[in-house]
């Protein structure tokens, strides 16, 4: 039986992953509140059942709690670049951490008893010490959004043994779907639609374990429903290993293109090597990945392909 959580506050909700999630929990019969900085023209309003514009941290926020009363907030909104993380690590920072900590705080004082879910990365393991990477393996991330998404997991902890909040965190690997327009899948479709050439950083050994964002969305319902929520964390991906080689053959071969692509050999500062996830402890709860690498990477293609060249 489903226990009486039904109303979600999603911070982010205009973003690529809060679309997803406000989608699915609306479609899922829950009451979905959403807030981001974007206007309300370029928010999800039909999945919604009311939009507050805000840039966070903002004393509103604590209106729209005691207004609202949601039983869980899933905290979608923050940085979200590894590059940009390097080159301009204050605004990441507080972008990333400060805007948790706003988050967790307003929720200690005005809704103690909600569930917070903070969507973290894979990011936090930088270079595993061997794969499939567990949650209990040791934490080394290489860029400061890395650091900063730890520092997030801290503060979820901080808050739940200190103060009682639910907090929970979801260490979310390679996410990927249409509305995506940035990244490594988006990055071979542009090149192989508009510029017909496709050259990628790295070797193309690198390897992903790619989630479509559809999937993520029912792994946090899940999560919502039935976690410990005691600052714990939970690997978010399909346990699969793809190289981009890999990724990029199959992205190529939807997009009917006949050439290969190339790589430069240089691995960007902060990037990991080598990601796939154990995902046995999502599992307990669970959780079965729906959407396949190759039904998804056709489905993306097709996506990029329209929005590229309207066809």
């Amino acid at each position: 039986m489903r226990p009486k959580t039904q109303s979600v506050l999603i911070t982010g909700v205009a973003g690529f992953i809060g679309r997803y999630v406000s989608r699915y929990f609306a479609q899922q019969g829950w009451t979905v509140i959403g807030t981001d900085n974007a206007p309300p023209e370029n928010a999800p309003l039909a999945n919604l059942k009311t939009y507050q514009p805000l840039h966070l941290p903002n004393e509103s926020l604590k209106e729209l709690i005691q207004k609202y009363q949601p039983q869980v907030l899933i905290h979608c909104a923050g940085r979200a670049s590894v590059g940009l993380s390097v080159t301009d690590p204050v605004a990441d920072f507080h972008g990333n951490t400060v805007l948790t900590f706003e988050v967790l705080n307003t929720l200690r004082l005005y809704a103690l008893d909600c569930k917070f879910i903070f969507l973290s990365s894979a990011a936090v393991y930088g270079n595993p010490e061997s794969l499939p990477v567990s949650e209990s393996q040791l934490l080394a991330p290489l860029s400061p959004y890395g650091f900063h998404k730890l520092q997030g997991e801290q503060l979820c902890l901080e808050f739940n043994k200190i103060y009682g909040l639910p907090t929970t965190s979801v260490r979310i690997f390679s996410a990927y779907g249409p509305g995506l327009r940035r990244q490594v899948m988006w990055d071979i479709c542009y090149k192989a639609t508009i510029r017909k050439s496709v050259c990628l950083q790295g070797t193309g050994q690198e390897s992903r374990d790619f989630i479509h964002a559809l999937d993520i969305a029912k792994a946090l319902m899940l999560i919502a429903l039935w976690a410990p929520m005691q600052g714990e964390s939970y690997n978010l991906a399909t346990g699969r290993e793809v190289t981009i080689l890999e990724l990029s053959s199959l992205l190529l071969e939807a997009l009917e293109y006949n050439d290969s692509s190339q790589f430069d050999g240089i691995v960007p500062i902060g990037n990991p090597l080598n990601w796939q996830a154990d995902i046995s402890k999502l599992q307990a709860l669970s959780f079965v990945p729906s959407v396949q690498l190759e039904q998804g990477v056709k489905i993306f293609a097709n996506w990029c392909r329209a929005e590229l060249v309207g066809v």
